[in-house]
């Protein structure tokens, strides 16, 4: 909208600039040939036959002025020469006009182009002489009055052109600072303007490259969801399937009930593996919290851990239990499938506690085993949400606005304490 109103602006100005310069082009030879054609027909009435003689012969000396004038005024030379055109114009106006007062009107030049012409000191005087030629030929008997009533009338007319020139000029003036007001606001908003289309272009690259790097950061975030799924369902499946058709081999000749029965186990691991890996590409809820809430979910998968490891393990849920959002309940599950999955690998414990607990604006869990234990201060520098393990699980507590600490020492055991918001389901 600045840009139309600027436009406009520009337009109205430039159009009105275009007019005066019609005027001053050929207005002077419009108003020398008015004057000269009206002062004719009243010749006989007003002019003598001296009169006459020094018209014809100013007027074509008026015009050959005005022609040089068109000629030259444009050029760099015109300016010197402008001040001498006025005057000498001025002079043969007021001599034409003594002859016959209708040259008046040729005369009245004077008060539209002395601002242009003349400097700001001297523009006034122009304006006066040419007052003077308006009030000798309203006066009544022309130059120079004779009687002492035509003194008087030329000395009151002459007052009040006078009285006019300094109004005008002083509006002249006011017109001329608000003009020039008027095109320092235009040249500010074009300026501005050209700075706002620039910042909107930049503004414009900067949300194209926004764009990109969301579109890149989505796609990374979206491998390492899945790469954290894979390794937390199916890395995890399969090893427990290998686990289960080990055992299966061992004992297939000396006991193959019992080799039916890890057979079976393998079988349902896998089918459970490909289950979740289904529901990781669909970005759904893990298999275990389709229909059953957090506490329940998360005690079906302690228990099946200790049958398959058979390492003892029990789960507590402390307060009041709430429903939790979908998010928050996988990042907890989640987080206590990889904890029982290190604890599996890596510590040897005979003894497994895990507890939930519902504590007002929070939800914890804790992960705790009688294991072998470990240096917390010997693994490697967690790198934000790179990497599995106990990486991936402070990764996965981040996303939902949470926090994972780990507490062990070697031969003492570990503790893994997950904190997220409690948000309720919706």
């Amino acid at each position: 909208m600045g840009t139309g109103r600027t436009g406009r602006s520009t337009a109205a100005v430039t159009t009105a600039e275009q007019g005066w310069e019609q005027f001053f082009r050929y207005g002077p030879y419009g108003l020398l040939g008015l004057a000269t054609v009206v002062s004719a027909m009243s010749a006989d009435l007003i002019m003598g036959r001296t009169g006459m003689y020094v018209a014809g012969a100013l007027v074509p000396v008026a015009l050959v002025l005005q022609l040089w004038w068109s000629r030259i005024r444009h050029r760099p030379a015109g300016r010197s020469w402008a001040s001498a055109y006025f005057v000498v114009r001025t002079v043969l106006a007021f001599v034409l006009t003594w002859t016959n007062p209708f040259f008046s009107m040729f005369a009245l030049l004077g008060y539209f182009d002395a601002a242009r012409l003349l400097s700001r000191r001297t523009a006034r005087v122009g304006m006066l002489a040419t007052a003077v030629t308006m009030a000798g030929s309203q006066c009544g008997s022309g130059f120079p009055p004779d009687t002492l009533m035509n003194w008087t009338a030329f000395g009151i007319l002459l007052a009040l052109h006078s009285t006019l020139v300094l109004v005008f000029a002083q509006l002249d003036t006011r017109q001329a600072e608000q003009a020039r007001t008027q095109l320092d606001t235009i040249d500010e908003l074009e300026s501005a303007n050209a700075r706002l289309e620039q910042a909107l272009a930049e503004n414009a690259g900067l949300h194209a490259q926004l764009l990109v790097q969301a579109r890149e950061a989505g796609v990374a975030d979206e491998r390492s969801r899945l790469a954290a799924e894979i390794h937390d369902t199916i890395a995890q499946g399969l090893t427990g399937i290998i686990a289960q058709l080990q055992v299966v081999t061992s004992t297939a000749e000396s006991d193959p009930a019992l080799a039916r029965v890890h057979l079976d186990r393998a079988a349902a691991l896998a089918r459970h593996s490909l289950g979740e890996a289904r529901r990781s590409v669909s970005n759904l809820v893990p298999a275990a919290l389709a229909h059953d809430d957090l506490p329940e979910a998360l005690g079906k998968t302690v228990a099946s851990w200790a049958e398959r490891t058979g390492v003892r393990a029990e789960c507590t849920v402390t307060g009041t239990a709430e429903p939790l959002h979908d998010e928050v309940g996988s990042t907890l599950l989640r987080i206590a499938e990889e904890a029982l999955s290190n604890v599996g690998r890596h510590s040897g414990a005979t003894r497994v506690g895990v507890t939930l607990s519902f504590m007002g604006d929070e939800v914890t869990l804790d992960v705790r085993d009688d294991g072998c234990g470990f240096d917390p201060v010997a693994l490697p520098p967690y790198r934000g949400s790179d990497g599995f393990g106990l990486g991936g699980m402070r990764a996965r507590a981040e996303r939902m606005a949470g926090a994972v600490v780990v507490e062990s020492e070697p031969g003492n055991g570990a503790a893994v304490c997950a904190r997220v918001p409690l948000v309720p389901q919706r």
